[in-house]
């Protein structure tokens, strides 16, 4: 991949290319999503303060659930926190790495506040799973 990067440089008019076009990936990754949560409907399964379905010991701190007719990597919908205002602006998402499961997973945080996707971020870092988040800028 950094080969074509550099042939193209070369044909290009050096760094500029290079970094016009990774920029024009990184919007068009957000781009895409937002797009995605547009035209799909949100579905709360798990409101806010209800317990995990199988770890009753689990309370979500925000609406939690997915976007209907999508699919993940799981084989389920992709998965979507969202904050209590009902915003459907993509602030971030979280990489998940579930050892329970064996699985991973990327979670969409929608309309949430920092202090949100500090309490989704706090949620998904535990014994059994890491998540990293990634903001959108």
């Amino acid at each position: 991949m950094i080969a074509s990067y550099r042939r193209r440089m070369k044909h290009n008019m050096g760094n500029i290319y290079l970094v016009t076009e990774l920029v024009y990936r990184y919007m068009d990754f957000w781009t895409r999503l937002d797009n995605l949560i547009a035209s799909k409907e949100i579905i709360i399964d798990r409101p806010k303060g209800t317990a995990h379905p199988k770890y009753p010991e689990i309370l979500y701190p925000l609406d939690y659930g997915y976007l209907k007719d999508t699919a993940a990597g799981d084989g389920n919908e992709v998965n979507v926190w969202r904050d209590s205002r009902k915003d459907i602006n993509l602030n971030a998402l979280i990489c998940t790495v579930d050892t329970m499961k064996n699985g991973t997973e990327i979670k969409l945080l929608v309309g949430c506040t920092e202090e949100e996707i500090n309490i989704v971020n706090t949620l998904h870092n535990n014994e059994y799973m890491s998540g990293i988040v990634i903001k959108r800028r």
